[in-house]
């Protein structure tokens, strides 16, 4: 719009020519929003109100005499406040660069007058303090022409190569250097501690592996032993286990032969002596019947007796001949042979018995002298034997 004007955020617009709206001001402020400026009648000009700074850089004398070269830098801006604006607007608003200059100057010589009741350590060791100071002693100025501090920094003190610094500096860079000196001795034998902990560990390391390489290798030589061995060992439990195979065997084939024996030898023997058991029987009973019929003079009921009996002489031989082990070689004619004989023999006892009846009475007398009288047998035929 025709005759509206804006000042920038970081500005203040100055509007002459009219009424200021401040006693003894020439011109109206204007910040953070417009105005109309009749054209022709009134002039607007613009304040900075930005950030800005000044360099220092003075050769001050210390309490003690001694020449410093100080370097320092300030940071600075025109009031937010209308009266510092109207104070800085009417130093500088046709040559803002003066600020910076002016500025230098007042802390310059705040500088020179602070440095000089100060010692040398005390401006090295506190430069909080010396910059405090300078702030205080320019404040009151500042103010005056409008301008407000945000911040002072010492950066840099020199001694014009007179030494005193260093000198100042000395003991304790000579303390500095011992301690260092110390941490490096410390430093240095911790590492040869750790040198010799380590060549400690090496070296027990290396002997833990030779006493395992050599309790392995002990294990592969008894291995390879005890491996050499097992041929020998597993022939001794071969052999071994043929003997005891063969003893075995040898105890089977005793009992085998001892079974033969029995079968061969004892059962023939018991049945051999069972039949003369059973013949003897026979005999003493027809000694009995012999007696009995001689003592009774009856020689029909003595025949009569002899039939009766003959039967039971037979069966009594043919039960003794039941619990024998007689082998039977030739089957059913065998069978019928031995049957044949039982008959054979039963007649035979009949035809003795009858005979001696007819030869006397002392020929049916009993045998005192225990005389076993033999019957003959009978060969495989039938026939009996001469």
């Amino acid at each position: 719009m025709l005759g509206y004007r804006v000042p920038a955020p970081d500005e203040a617009m100055l509007i002459s020519g009219g009424r200021s709206g401040r006693t003894g001001a020439p011109f109206r402020v204007v910040t953070g929003h417009g105005a109309f400026v009749l054209p022709f009648f009134r002039k607007a000009r613009y304040l900075t109100l930005a950030m800005n700074e000044a360099e220092v850089a003075e050769q001050c004398v210390t309490k003690q005499g001694i020449t410093l070269n100080v370097r320092s830098v300030i940071a600075f801006k025109v009031g937010n406040d209308e009266e510092s604006i109207v104070n800085a607007g009417q130093r500088f608003l046709s040559d803002q660069d003066q600020m910076s200059t002016l500025t230098g100057r007042i802390f310059a010589g705040h500088l020179r007058s602070i440095i000089g009741s100060m010692t040398v350590e005390e401006i090295v060791t506190e430069r909080q303090k010396l910059a405090s100071e300078v702030l205080d002693g320019s404040k009151a100025e500042m103010v005056k022409i409008g301008l407000t501090v945000d911040s002072l920094q010492i950066q840099s003190i020199d001694d014009m190569a007179s030494g005193y610094i260093d000198a100042m500096a000395a003991p304790h860079s000579a303390a500095i250097q011992r301690q260092a000196q110390i941490a490096q001795a410390q430093a240095n034998q911790a590492a040869a501690q750790a040198e010799q902990e380590s060549q400690r560990k090496q070296a027990e390391y290396a002997r833990q592996t030779a006493v395992v390489q050599a309790q392995y290798k002990a294990e592969i030589d008894k291995a390879q032993a005890e491996a050499a061995q097992a041929g020998p060992l597993m022939q001794a439990q071969t052999q071994i286990g043929v003997i005891n195979a063969q003893a075995e065997l040898a105890q089977r084939q005793a009992e085998l032969r001892q079974r033969q024996l029995v079968a061969e030898v004892v059962r023939p023997a018991e049945a051999e002596a069972e039949k003369v058991r059973v013949l003897a029987k026979a005999d003493a009973e027809r000694m009995r019947i012999l007696a009995e019929a001689a003592a009774s003079n009856d020689r029909v009921a003595l025949d009569r007796m002899l039939i009766d009996q003959l039967p039971q002489i037979v069966k009594e031989a043919a039960a003794g001949l039941a619990g024998a082990n007689v082998n039977v070689l030739n089957g059913a004619d065998g069978l019928s042979e031995i049957a044949a004989g039982l008959v054979g023999q039963g007649l035979t006892i009949l035809d003795s018995i009858k005979k001696n009846l007819a030869s006397g009475p002392e020929a049916t007398a009993p045998h005192t002298t225990g005389e076993v009288v033999r019957v003959p047998d009978r060969q495989q035929d039938g026939q009996p034997r001469g």
